[in-house]
C-alpha cells in the first residue's frame, strides 16, 4: 500500500496569519516544525494502519518548508517546485492507493483561516463546473482521474467542512476553528498529532485505487480583483474572458485543466504590481 500525502502549510497547526507561511520570516521558521509534526503524525498514522510506502509531496509557496531530518526514517518526500502535476505531484504513476490532503484551507472569497485557491489575494473566486472550488476539491478531481481515492483531510473547521463535498468518506481532523481569516483557536501540536495520527490510521481502511473517471470535459472560471489581471490570463491558449474580471476555459481531461491552471496563475503573477495588484 502506498499512501501520497500533498502538503499544504495554511492548514496546519497553529497557522493563523501570512507571516506564518511565507519563507524567511521567524514566524515562518517557527511554524514549520508544527507543520512538518502534522505531515509526519499522518505518516505515522498511516504505517499503523498497515501502509507499506508513503511519499510527502511539498504543496506549499517555495514547495522548500518542510523538515525532512524530522519526518520518520521511512518517509521519502518530493520537495521542491516545477511539478507536472504541482500538488499532487506523484499521483499519476498508477503506484498510489490512496491520497491525504494535510494542511489544506478553504478556497479564494470563502471564509477560512488563509482562504486562498493558490494566489493569496488576486484571485477572488474559482469554479469548476459552476461550483466554487478550493484546491482541495480541484485537486480530488486530479486525483479521480487516476482512480486514486482522497482518505484524510486536515485543516480548519472549514476545511473539513469543504472537504465533506469533494470527499464525504474521507477522514477530517479540523487543528483549529475558524474565527476570521488571519485568527482561529489552535489545538496544541501534540493533540493534534495524535488526533491526525489516530485518523491516518483509521483511513487506510479506504485504500485502493478506484475505477479512473475519464471522459468529462471541464470548465474552470476564475474571478481576479483587478480587470489587468483577467487580461493576462487570456494570454494562455484556450482562455478567454468570461465576464468582468472573470476569464474561463474548458479541458477534456483535469490533469489538462490543472496544468491551464498553472499556466495561468503564473502569467498572473507576473502581471501584479506592488502597490496596486
Amino acid at each position: 500500500m502506498k499512501i501520497l500525502i500533498s502538503a499544504d502549510m495554511e492548514g496546519a497547526t497553529g497557522v493563523t496569519w501570512p507571516a506564518d507561511v511565507l519563507p524567511g520570516t521567524p514566524q515562518w521558521e517557527r511554524c514549520r516544525s508544527m507543520f512538518t509534526s502534522d505531515v509526519n503524525a499522518a505518516a505515522l498514522g498511516f504505517y499503523d494502519g498497515g501502509a507499506d510506502e508513503v511519499l510527502v509531496n511539498e504543496a506549499h509557496w517555495s514547495m522548500r518548508n518542510l523538515l525532512l531530518e524530522h519526518l520518520d526514517e521511512r518517509v521519502q518526500m518530493l520537495t521542491g517546485k516545477h511539478k507536472s502535476l504541482s500538488m499532487v505531484e506523484g499521483i499519476q504513476h498508477g503506484d498510489v492507493d490512496a491520497v491525504a490532503f494535510v494542511g489544506y484551507h478553504t478556497g479564494a472569497g470563502t471564509e477560512g483561516v488563509l482562504a486562498h485557491t493558490y494566489l493569496a489575494n488576486s484571485i477572488t473566486g474559482v469554479w469548476l463546473g459552476g461550483v466554487r472550488a478550493s484546491e482541495g476539491l480541484l485537486n480530488a478531481h486530479v486525483a479521480a482521474e487516476y482512480g486514486v481515492p482522497v482518505v484524510l483531510v486536515t485543516g480548519d473547521d472549514l476545511t473539513c467542512v469543504d472537504a465533506d463535498g469533494y470527499a464525504p468518506d474521507a477522514r477530517k481532523v479540523a487543528v483549529k476553528d475558524y474565527v476570521s481569516r488571519y485568527a482561529a483557536v489552535c489545538r496544541t501540536p501534540a493533540r493534534t498529532a495524535a488526533d491526525i495520527r489516530a485518523a491516518a490510521k483509521s483511513a487506510t481502511v479506504l485504500a485502493g485505487r478506484r475505477q479512473p473517471v475519464r471522459g468529462t470535459a471541464f470548465t474552470v472560471e476564475l474571478e481576479f480583483d483587478a480587470e489587468h489581471l483577467a487580461a493576462a490570463a487570456t494570454v494562455v491558449p484556450g482562455v478567454a474572458a468570461s465576464g468582468e474580471r472573470r476569464v474561463a476555459y474548458t479541458s477534456a481531461t483535469m490533469y489538462e485543466g490543472i496544468r491551464t491552471f498553472k499556466a495561468v496563475t503564473t502569467i498572473v503573477s507576473a502581471a501584479v504590481e506592488e502597490q496596486y495588484g
